[in-house]
């Protein structure tokens, strides 16, 4: 039966369940046993499923992603979590040389089974360091699959898929729809592979992902109101890219707008303008247009509130593809 659940409590059931199901499958990392996780995502797990399969780690995530690989290498599947996006710098190393690459050196013979968790993007109003929007930076790295799930039903049915996969798999999680509630129902994962829409239109496709994607939802309902119907694309992942399901949705709409917290340049909003406009060059009536973060360090505090893609900049995104004109035109 669906039940309606916030994404928190569907990432904790996702955990669960993967505990369950597969006694290879590992939680471990800051705080994830006894209290539960920063966000409380791994609450109860520990009680359940006991210290050996859930376990608390020394805060240091080169030790934490060093463990994984270790245990990846034994062949358990280990789900660590990093506390913080922004506490993942001290871990580069572990992700891009040796889970990115293992599998690679190794001629497949050393799989690398890791799912990432990794409480991400902005919203909160939290200290420096404690958010930011790493996507570009991971989906750079060859071998590393990246995810990120936009509402409950999407949080269970993804991190469930990735807790199988055999490739290392960064989960990034919008911190700021820990909370948002929305019917879930495990029996009916649907498709999991690629982009998926959101929201049908015809006017504009917008393109977005994790956080984004709610909040581009409220930018098609207020720009029905004015008769413009807005496709929403939720793109779930960032690597590998689903070009074609962009594609088939610009190509009706003909006019694209790409919204991230990211800084713009070299944002991944880039690496999808690209793609869009290479399938869709002959059909597209307006450049693709990006609307994300500036190019700074993510601000803590209430100067988030400028930084974050707002409603009206979004808006005025669409605005500035719908009123295009070539020269000459």
């Amino acid at each position: 039966m669906p039940e309606t659940i916030s994404m928190q409590k569907a990432i904790n059931q996702a955990l669960a369940d993967s505990l369950r199901a597969d006694p290879k499958v590992l939680v471990l990392g800051e705080d994830v046993g006894t209290l539960g996780g920063v966000f409380r995502v791994t609450d109860g797990l520990q009680k359940e499923f006991g210290s050996a399969r859930v376990f608390d780690t020394p805060l240091a995530e080169s030790g934490i992603l060093g463990m994984s690989v270790g245990l990846a290498l034994a062949g358990y599947h280990p789900i660590p979590e990093v506390q913080f996006d922004g506490f993942a710098y001290p871990a580069v190393n572990q992700i891009i040389s040796q889970i990115g690459r293992m599998n690679y050196r190794s001629r497949g013979t050393m799989p690398m089974p890791i799912t990432l968790r990794m409480p991400s993007f902005g919203g909160l109003r939290a200290p420096e360091m404690h958010t930011e929007s790493l996507e570009a930076m991971l989906a750079h790295v060859p071998g590393l699959k990246v995810v990120s799930p936009a509402d409950p039903q999407q949080g269970y049915h993804l991190l469930r898929l990735a807790a199988q996969l055999p490739d290392p798999v960064m989960f990034l999680e919008p911190k700021p729809r820990y909370w948002q509630k929305a019917e879930v129902d495990v029996a009916s994962p649907g498709e999991l592979r690629g982009a998926r829409v959101a929201r049908e239109g015809k006017h504009v496709t917008l393109i977005a992902y994790g956080a984004m994607v709610a909040r581009c939802l409220q930018v098609a309902e207020l720009a029905a109101e004015d008769g413009i119907e807005v496709e929403v694309v939720d793109l779930r992942w960032l690597k590998p890219i689903d070009t074609a399901t962009l594609a088939a949705s610009v190509a009706k709409t003909r006019r694209a707008v790409v919204v991230h917290e990211a800084p713009l340049t070299a944002g991944l909003g880039g690496e999808i303008a690209a793609r869009v406009s290479a399938a869709c060059f002959d059909t597209l009536k307006a450049p693709v247009e990006r609307v994300t973060g500036f190019d700074v360090p993510y601000p803590s505090g209430d100067l988030e509130d400028e930084y974050i893609p707002n409603l009206d900049r979004i808006l005025f995104g669409i605005q500035r593809v719908l009123t295009y004109k070539k020269l000459g035109a």
